[in-house]
């Protein structure tokens, strides 16, 4: 009798990784456009790479990170928090 130990085989661990990985990049993308990363996380558990293609072409909502500084968050810029301080001055003016 013969043990097996490498019964997934490796492009079943590959198509593991992709899918894992594509969960942490959905996530990521929707917590930067402002919808939170469990939104983000379930569409890239449920759609796998569809989940990112999802969350790329998505608009981004307007007090978020991704409309305030940029797709990669390049320093300096205001935060959500200023932002939203300075919208809620506006509307109330």
């Amino acid at each position: 009798m013969t043990v097996v130990i490498a019964a997934i085989g490796a492009k079943a661990l590959y198509l593991l990784y992709a899918w894992l990985a594509s969960a942490i990049i959905a996530s990521w993308l929707s917590d930067r456009k402002g919808y939170g990363p469990k939104v983000g996380l379930a569409a890239g558990l449920l759609l796998s790479v569809v989940g990112v293609i999802v969350f790329l072409i998505w608009p981004a909502r307007r007090d978020s990170r991704w409309k305030l500084q940029g797709p990669f968050g390049k320093g300096g810029g205001k935060t959500v928090a200023e932002a939203r301080a300075e919208r809620e001055v506006e509307e109330g003016s």
